[in-house]
């Protein structure tokens, strides 16, 4: 190697960074102590930003493009460093590379579960599971708060602190709006209005990071058994309107488990409890059908109800397709 070629390999004269993977937030250029050379190509690609750092403080910032280095396009360090117009000394400075693009689809959750106020239970535990998408907002804060002085900063790095801010944050608001007429119900039906006010209060703290929360979501509201258990319970009531028809419903479903699990429970027993509360809405139609006036005919009202029924008998097998035919069409009849 001749002296030209040595002093050359002292100077840096292209720097880029080209990047495979999906996850490095910042990366420092290597410049193994090597200094830059005044018009050294400067190369910044889409969802890249490169920030020169003079002695640990941010300089100049550069997004995608190609830059010569120069003083005239180094105004901020050119001030710091007192450089004359038409400086051509090699100087050192150190160059990051920031990720400018979204980092998508990060999970985050409740480790434990979280005990608020309800004003329909009294008192509920749950755990809530989603994803958010975030981007570098600003690279000083950013760099201050959580690069420091690492080489190179991945998102696994920095995750766990993520995560667990978030859900600092979530629980905080939670708790605030759980002081006031809060039902868990209402957070359940109406996840993306909750979404909604979390959104601006995440936001401002992140900001704090130099992080901007560009998506947040919330995938899954779990509830211990016993309370997933009284909500189906009411679900169920709901469906079928009151304590009768709610038995009829339990008979009905009693009866398909049994056909779908014959080799299980007691077939007997279920098949015998399905005809009882069959024969049951039977009786309760004839009956309804012997209170009215013999000059009296049911009202249009009843005997849709009473097709219902008879659909319900149906599906759950207690009634034959001939059966119900026969009862339909008698039923039909009368309207």
């Amino acid at each position: 190697m001749g002296l030209f070629d040595f002093i050359k390999g002292q100077f840096i004269d292209v720097i880029e960074w080209v990047d495979f993977s999906r996850d490095v937030l910042m990366w420092k250029f290597p410049d193994q102590d090597k200094e830059i050379k005044m018009g050294a190509q400067l190369t910044v690609r889409e969802s890249q930003t490169a920030v020169l750092i003079n002695e640990g403080k941010m300089a100049d910032i550069f997004e995608a493009g190609r830059f010569e280095l120069t003083t005239r396009n180094m105004p901020i360090l050119t001030t710091v460093r007192s450089w004359k117009y038409g400086f051509e000394s090699p100087f050192k400075v150190d160059v990051y590379y920031f990720n400018t693009r979204q980092f998508t689809d990060n999970k985050w959750g409740t480790p434990s579960p979280v005990t608020i106020p309800d004003s329909k239970f009294g008192q509920v535990e749950f755990r809530a599971f989603g994803t958010y998408n975030f981007r570098i907002k600003n690279y000083e804060v950013f760099f201050k708060e959580l690069a420091g002085t690492n080489p190179v900063l991945t998102l696994s790095d920095i995750e766990g602190t993520l995560r667990g801010k978030l859900v600092d944050r979530f629980t905080e608001i939670v708790a605030e709006m759980a002081a006031t007429d809060f039902s868990f119900v209402q957070m359940q039906a109406n996840k993306s209005e909750f979404v909604q006010a979390l959104m601006p209060r995440i936001a401002e703290y992140f900001a704090q990071f130099g992080i901007e929360v560009t998506d947040f979501s919330i995938q899954s509201i779990t509830l211990p058994d016993e309370l997933q258990e009284f909500l189906r319970k009411n679900t169920q009531m709901n469906m079928v309107g009151d304590m009768q028809r709610f038995m009829q419903f339990q008979a009905s479903v009693a009866l398909q488990k049994s056909a779908e699990n014959p080799g299980g429970g007691s077939p007997g027993v279920d098949m015998g409890s399905g005809f009882a509360m069959g024969q049951m809405m039977m009786n309760a139609m004839n009956q309804q059908n012997q209170q009215k006036p013999e000059n009296q005919a049911p009202a249009k009202e009843d005997i849709v109800k009473m097709l219902k029924d008879l659909g319900e008998l149906k599906a759950a097998g207690v009634l034959t397709d001939e059966e119900f035919d026969a009862k339909k069409k008698e039923l039909l009849a009368r309207m």
